[in-house]
């Protein structure tokens, strides 16, 4: 997830940095996105922050959330909306109704980030291009068809159509089995740190970025794009 621009300012901006990546184009066969934080730009961290209440961090909400059994039973399709609510409020002792969850949470796509598509669009067809995401039915429909992502893809890894969840290491054996590549050549791009260490220890080439433009500068810096075949609008 990534932070909504207006509540950007409120919060503790974290350091992020960006490992150089050496020039792998020919070493790649898959370019595999993540999409909230990384292609679609999402309110979810700063609200949740804002619920938690002072003294959580980002890791911390992190960690909460990627470990909770609802969250994992909902985002792998496991569990409805409404059970959803009801037990993340209760487990994190959120100060709101069921239904402000529901409506808030429903609502945390704020869209695209600007020169997303045309970023993904300008990876050149000698690569497969993927999606992995933790996601669900609420929030899935809308990422593919409003924001026009389901046919920029070749493939798409989402946790509650295929029941598995990063960073579990069986969602990556999945993806490398299901496209018939070795580990090493899936190029991987997460916001999520813990999502990115898992993928390496999968064997994956992994990178942290935040945002389309981090994308773009990790994809060029891999060889996989060019600057004269990146048009953003």
């Amino acid at each position: 997830m990534a932070r909504n621009r207006s509540e950007c300012a409120l919060l503790p901006q974290p350091l992020i940095i960006r490992a150089i990546v050496p020039n792998i184009a020919g070493e790649v066969q898959v370019v595999l996105f993540d999409i909230g934080g990384v292609l679609v730009e999402l309110s979810g961290v700063a609200t949740m922050l804002r619920w938690l209440g002072p003294g959580v961090t980002v890791d911390e909400m992190w960690r909460r959330w990627l470990s909770s059994d609802v969250v994992r039973r909902f985002e792998s399709g496991r569990a409805t909306p409404e059970e959803f609510s009801a037990q993340i409020i209760h487990d994190m002792s959120l100060p709101v109704s069921e239904e402000e969850f529901l409506l808030t949470f429903t609502g945390w796509l704020q869209g695209l980030y600007p020169g997303a598509l045309d970023m993904v669009r300008s990876v050149p067809g000698s690569f497969t291009r993927a999606t992995l995401s933790n996601t669900n039915a609420l929030h899935w429909t809308r990422m593919m068809q409003d924001f026009e992502l389901e046919h920029a893809f070749d493939h798409h890894f989402a946790s509650h159509l295929t029941g598995l969840l990063k960073p579990d290491a069986e969602v990556f054996a999945h993806i490398a089995k299901t496209l018939g590549c070795p580990p090493q050549a899936i190029f991987f791009l997460d916001d999520n740190l813990l999502n990115v260490d898992a993928a390496r220890n999968a064997g994956f080439r992994s990178v942290r970025v935040q945002g389309a433009s981090e994308a773009r500068a990790a994809l060029m810096e891999a060889g996989i794009i060019h600057a004269s075949s990146y048009r953003a609008r």
